[in-house]
């Protein structure tokens, strides 16, 4: 198994002062692996799945049945539920579970099913839980510098010292087979074809299907099969209602949908300061980057996840409110990612997957900005540093940057 000491670092933030934990995340991404492995640390610990008939039976019969497990010592045992959302009753029952044995117990609740959707109001569990997120394998997972939060945000310009092969050869492997921890520890294409079309036949007929209803399942497959081809560039919904013959509220509703069931995440723009920027666009970047054939979006989608996970754990690590979000005028200028912290931008990225010039466009946003700008491409090791009327910007290839990435 592969170690996830970002992820079991998070845990033992987060069981501190909460007894119950929502691990949410990506199917097959290593939520049941990661639980195995938290649970290997404690010294008592119960499995339960709800995929499993004999586990559905227990509830049935005793929903409390874990308070029978043995105790070897006088610290709490670990319970975990995983894919208990497929239980109709899941929330009132784990507030139960919770009002009942929260003192007693901890709980790690697993599923795929986009536990946090049940965050808004009306949910029964609010204030009872702590929410965290588990994401497909990264460059800055598997290669991480150990830098910590703060000396990342003192200078995020700094580079991973280390000119390593192996790193390079990772970042390949995630841009040919994915993060998914099955294909990429196989490392052969056959396999990969194999994984993605049992694994996205099964996720939108099965998960999707039961989930929301949708009866039009083959024409929301086909929506799914387009956006590889959109990634990188605003999404346009009129075009792709079009396209699929269909109207435009079901579009974006469905686009919503495949969000929640993390086939893909979207950014918004930042409007800010910026005149003439665009308020409604939104870019979309798939979890399965192996999945997009064009060399330049698939690099922009890799960096994207890059991103996206960096924020994700700094927001369920209680850092401060992150947002990764994007840049775009009427006139095309445009910056691929910016990094705001309570809406406010410190750190301007541009994807380049061959140019080792600035882009015109990160400069002027940066000069607007006042914050440091870094232009990532897919070249070797080399870098430079250079001065934009004194806001410091990096030219560096993505296998020195990333790896610094907390």
């Amino acid at each position: 198994m592969l170690p996830r000491d970002k992820y079991i670092e998070l845990w033992n933030e987060l069981s501190e002062n909460k007894s119950m934990i929502l691990l949410a995340g990506p199917r097959q991404c290593g939520k049941t692996t990661l639980s195995k492995m938290i649970s290997e640390s404690m010294s008592q610990s119960i499995y339960f799945n709800w995929d499993i008939i004999g586990d559905k039976r227990k509830i049935a019969q005793d929903p409390y049945f874990f308070q029978g497990l043995p105790r070897k010592d006088e610290s709490k045992p670990l319970v975990i539920f995983d894919e208990i959302h497929k239980y109709k009753d899941w929330k009132n029952y784990l507030k139960g579970v919770y009002d009942c044995f929260g003192d007693q117990f901890l709980f790690l609740i697993l599923g795929s099913g986009r536990l946090d959707l049940y965050q808004k109001g009306g949910d029964s569990l609010a204030g009872r839980y702590n929410l965290c997120h588990l994401w497909p394998l990264t460059l800055a997972e598997l290669h991480s510098t150990n830098r910590d939060f703060r000396s990342f945000m003192a200078d995020p310009l700094e580079l991973c010292t280390i000119e390593s092969t192996e790193i390079l050869s990772t970042w390949q492997h995630l841009a040919d087979f994915s993060g998914f921890p099955e294909p990429f520890l196989a490392a052969r294409k056959t396999t990969y074809n194999r994984w993605a079309a049992t694994y996205y036949r099964q996720l939108v007929r099965e998960d999707v299907r039961d989930l929301t209803g949708i009866k039009q399942i083959e024409t929301l497959e086909l929506l799914f099969s387009l956006l590889p081809s959109k990634v990188g560039s605003c999404l346009s919904l009129p075009g792709l209602a079009n396209d699929l013959r269909v109207a435009y509220n079901t579009v974006k509703t469905w686009i919503k949908i495949l969000e929640r069931f993390y086939l893909l995440f979207s950014l918004v723009p930042w409007t800010g300061s910026i005149r003439r920027s665009i308020q409604k666009e939104q870019k979309i970047y798939l979890f399965d980057p192996a999945l997009i054939d064009d060399a330049g979006a698939k690099f922009e989608n890799m960096l994207a996840i890059e991103l996206f996970r960096a924020v994700s754990n700094w927001n369920d690590m209680g850092y401060g409110n992150f947002t990764l979000q994007f840049i775009r005028t009427k006139e095309g200028r445009e910056v691929d990612f910016v990094l705001c912290e309570k809406s406010r931008p410190f750190l301007l990225v541009e994807a380049k997957l061959n140019d080792t010039h600035p882009s015109k466009s990160l400069i002027r946003f940066q000069s607007a900005l006042k914050v440091p700008a870094i232009q990532i491409n897919d070249r070797g090791q080399e870098f430079r540093r250079l001065d934009n009327d004194g806001l410091p910007l990096l030219i560096a290839p993505a296998v020195r940057w990333i790896p610094t990435l907390p």
